[in-house]
């Protein structure tokens, strides 16, 4: 069953408790939005998910202008049912229309998945790719992202790793990709890819406590990995 199908407003509300996430699921209490059935998802994985769709609703807030594209461009990182499309936009305009700022759902979120700094990066990397969905990132989201990324904790080498890796306003660097130093030697950037191409692995995902319906976002990492990996073979004649 997809994760959306498990998500009931009271249910979830309740498991995840207070603060702004538990706060917007709340607000869902007493509507039939989603089936209640056994199996909920676990406070990880759903505090990945509302988060993602709380940060995606915030951040189409941040050039200003309100857009029915914007939930769109969440749509073509998050796979929702058809039948659950609906339920699920009302859970995005809600976030979006909430007077708490984006940076109050960060904190909360960092707080739930203290100790797993790679899911964060993994809800960044998320986000970086709604950012891009319309072609370009621009400077607002690049500030609301840069915000989101110090709430989490996640490094500026890492941010601007993501950032060239979706075409923003950093220098590409296929050795950035790979988070691999430019004078590493073959073995190392041959192991360097190795390693990325097993963290964008959908069982790696969900250890990490990323729904499969997030993966798409690990589909395009892989692409980016592989696309740097083969540059960097080209430059140095890697068979």
């Amino acid at each position: 069953m997809s994760i959306w199908g498990k998500i009931g407003g009271a249910a979830a509300g309740f498991v995840l408790g207070g603060g702004p996430l538990g706060a917007l699921l709340g607000a869902l209490a007493g509507h039939a939005l989603f089936d209640r059935e056994d199996g909920a998802p676990g406070e990880e994985s759903l505090a990945f998910t509302i988060g993602m769709v709380a940060l995606s609703a915030k951040m189409a807030k941040a050039d200003g202008v309100v857009r029915d594209s914007e939930f769109k461009a969440f749509r073509k990182v998050v796979q929702v049912p058809p039948e659950e499309e609906a339920n699920v936009k009302r859970i995005f305009d809600l976030a979006r229309q909430d007077v708490a700022g984006f940076d109050s759902y960060a904190r909360d979120i960092a707080r739930r998945l203290k100790g797993r700094p790679g899911t964060l990066e993994d809800l960044l990397d998320g986000l970086f790719f709604i950012a891009a969905a319309d072609g370009a990132i621009h400077d607002s989201e690049i500030a609301f992202l840069k915000t989101v990324a110090e709430i989490f904790g996640i490094s500026e080498s890492a941010f601007n790793r993501l950032c060239a890796g979706y075409g923003g306003p950093c220098e590409p660097d296929p050795y950035a990709i790979l988070n691999v130093e430019p004078d590493a030697s073959d073995a190392d950037v041959r192991k360097a890819y190795l390693y990325e191409v097993k963290e964008s692995h959908p069982d790696m995902l969900a250890a990490r406590g990323v729904p499969e319906e997030f993966h798409a976002v690990a589909t395009e990492k892989l692409a980016r990995v592989n696309a740097a990996w083969e540059l960097i073979k080209k430059e140095r004649g890697i068979a």
